[in-house]
């Protein structure tokens, strides 16, 4: 598996993983949830993003089977999974939970 994605979802700071596709219309939409999210909580969290056609050991290995997905992660494990659009206040709702404060 890719050592740069490892690294970066075993932060101790939440790790919110956009997977997606250049050709799925409803990924496109993705961004700016995330960036309203990211506003908000600042250096609280980062965002990544993984395009699942040039990544199938990642897609594999978290099983992500339908896009655009959303994979919350601190310390290397995964905490939440959104599929399908998820409002930025769902996603923020669980971020929260995992800040450390």
């Amino acid at each position: 598996m890719n050592p740069r994605f490892l690294n970066i979802i075993n932060s101790d700071k939440p790790v919110v993983v956009d997977f997606y596709a250049e050709w799925c219309e409803p990924c496109k939409q993705v961004p700016s949830i995330l960036k309203e999210v990211k506003s908000e909580l600042r250096r609280n969290v980062k965002i990544l993003k993984v395009d699942v056609d040039k990544n199938p050991l990642i897609v594999s290995r978290y099983q992500v089977q339908s896009i655009p997905t959303v994979i919350v992660f601190k310390n290397g494990k995964p905490c939440w999974t959104g599929v399908g659009l998820r409002p930025a206040h769902e996603i923020k709702s669980v971020l929260l939970e995992h800040i450390n404060v």
